[in-house]
């Protein structure tokens, strides 16, 4: 099971501001078993018992972290898919926003999907997404409704689509030096994607 989240909402907005770069640049840089809460707090300048009042390890600063960074995304979606009636539109508007986010947070992607160890990160609250799940599932709902989507799909398998192709476009990002930006990357997979997705009475699709 998940272990609860840590107490960080009550950690002191000005100093999130100094100390949150600093560890997502340290675990972007770094092997995750290198970078500990001492060099943190000389980076930083927070002392380590500032760090430790409120998180007990370097992992539990860290997933806090992710997890309110990565939370930001959901919000952003909601906003950019207000009035989209298409789902595929809406769909390629929730990639757009989420590659988005990470080309301008590319700390939060490198650190995420590259650095985490993940039998780590999986027994963290944060590791588990309600917020894009629940997103999705108003999606599909909404596309079974107007008989956009092929009504055999599950949820799920919808759910697992979004993440494959996110996983997949950050690690050949990552791999490629971070040369490009994440949402020029969209338009390789989408149209495929889709095609996946449409029942199959669309044109295309057999």
């Amino acid at each position: 099971m998940p272990r609860p989240a840590p107490a960080a909402a009550a950690f002191p907005e000005k100093l999130k501001q100094r100390l949150y770069p600093v560890v997502l640049g340290l675990f972007a840089e770094n092997d995750f078993h290198r970078v500990n809460i001492r060099e943190i707090y000389k980076k930083s300048g927070i002392s380590p018992s500032t760090i430790y009042r409120y998180f007990p390890s370097k992992e539990d600063l860290l997933f806090a972290i992710l997890d309110e960074k990565i939370g930001e995304i959901g919000a952003l979606v909601r906003e950019h898919i207000k009035g989209i009636e298409s789902a595929r539109e809406v769909l390629r508007k929730i990639f757009w926003v989420t590659m988005d986010y990470y080309d301008r947070n590319p700390g939060v992607a490198v650190t995420a999907f590259i650095t985490v160890p993940m039998r780590a990160w999986m027994k963290e609250r944060s590791y588990r997404r309600e917020d894009a799940s629940a997103i999705l599932a108003e999606v599909v709902r909404r596309a079974r409704e107007r008989g956009e989507i092929d009504p055999s799909l599950r949820t799920a398998q919808i759910l697992d689509q979004y993440y494959m192709h996110c996983y997949r476009q950050i690690h050949l990002w990552y791999f490629n030096g971070m040369t490009t930006k994440l949402v020029d990357r969209i338009p390789i997979f989408f149209d495929t994607l889709w095609k996946t997705l449409s029942p199959a009475s669309s044109p295309g699709k057999g």
